[in-house]
This record gives C-alpha cells, sequence and structure tokens, in this order.
C-alpha cells in the first residue's frame, strides 16, 4: 500500500480478507512471514471489537481509542464531534448492549471517522446500517483520501471499491489472484 492509496480488497467469504486486515492490526499473529506498517494504523474490523456491552456508548468511546492507542485527552477534544457523527446522542449513556448492532457500527465508524491516523482499515463497514448512515460514511472515506490517508477497504459492494479504489486485490484462500488496477 502506497502513501494515500487507496486499495480495495475482495474476494470470496473465507478468502482471508478479513484475516488480512486482523494481521495488519495485531489483532491475529501470523503463523509464518511478518506483516509490517510504517505510519499510524487504526482500523473498523467487526462490529463490536473493541467495545463492552455493559459499558454507555461514551464510556466505549473511549475504551475503544485507548484499544486503537489513543490518548484520552485526544479524545475528549473529538467526543462532540464523534457523538453528532454518530448519531445516537440520545442513547449515548445507555448500555451498548441496548444498541443495535448498525448503531454500534455508526459509534465504531464516528471514532474511526475522527482519529488522526496515516493509513486507516475498513472492513465491509457498508453493510449494517441504514442508507443515509452509509452515504455519510462514504462521504468521510472520500474525506480520508482528500486528507491523503491510505486506505484499505474490504468490501463484497464492487460498486463501492470502484467509486473508492485505484487499485485492488483479489485474494482466494488467502493468496492473492490479482493486485492491479481496480477497473480490470
Amino acid at each position: 500500500l502506497r502513501e494515500g492509496e487507496s486499495l480495495g480488497i475482495i474476494g470470496r467469504n473465507g478468502a482471508g480478507k478479513s484475516t488480512l486486515l486482523k494481521l495488519l492490526a495485531g489483532v491475529t499473529f501470523p503463523t509464518s512471514g511478518e506483516a509490517k506498517i510504517q505510519g499510524t494504523f487504526s482500523s473498523l474490523l467487526e462490529v463490536g471489537t473493541g467495545f463492552h456491552p455493559d459499558l454507555s456508548g461514551r464510556d466505549n468511546i473511549f475504551l475503544n481509542a485507548s484499544i486503537l492507542g489513543i490518548q484520552k485527552r485526544a479524545i475528549e477534544s473529538e467526543l462532540a464531534k464523534i457523538i453528532a457523527f454518530s448519531g445516537v446522542e440520545k442513547y449515548i449513556n445507555q448500555p451498548l448492549r441496548t444498541y443495535s448492532s448498525g448503531m454500534r457500527l455508526r459509534l465504531a465508524f464516528a471514532i474511526i471517522a475522527h482519529l488522526k491516523t496515516d493509513i486507516v482499515a475498513l472492513d465491509e463497514v457498508l453493510t449494517v446500517g441504514d442508507s443515509m448512515f452509509q452515504i455519510k460514511c462514504m462521504q468521510r472515506i472520500f474525506d480520508f483520501k482528500k486528507e491523503g490517508k491510505s486506505i484499505l477497504f474490504v468490501s463484497h459492494n464492487l460498486s463501492a471499491v470502484q467509486k473508492l479504489c485505484e487499485r485492488t486485490l483479489v485474494l482466494e484462500q488467502g493468496k492473492i489472484v490479482f493486485d492491479g488496477a481496480t477497473s480490470e
């Protein structure tokens, strides 16, 4: 992945897309080889990763950020923006277990959307949530591109990959079977 590049990662279920992101995020460790990141890295993996169901949405913002290595004061300065972007203001002090999966995704994406990192990895962010929030997510991802962030975008939504990514990897059984221009 080159600096400022948007890389789509596609393939059938079980091809290794999410595993690749987990390796890069340090959630999973390779059985052989190594995964290297140069720069700061944030990822939105499976909905609920880095959250605790019994804590409030507000407390989960701080928990998730600390797992990502973000200091509390950095989140405090962005807290109002994160909550507003998520659209769950009305429920922010309720336990996360009372949130729908779409509400959890909104909160998780809002955190990622306001972090100052060089590389953003997004795993199926457009599969959960209403269409208005999906549009909001796409706009924020385009903002990442304008800011010069590098993006790893895993999705089954080929239209979204085509709109966002200049280059695409196709994985099959953990192997790269294509690496080239998304239009190809």
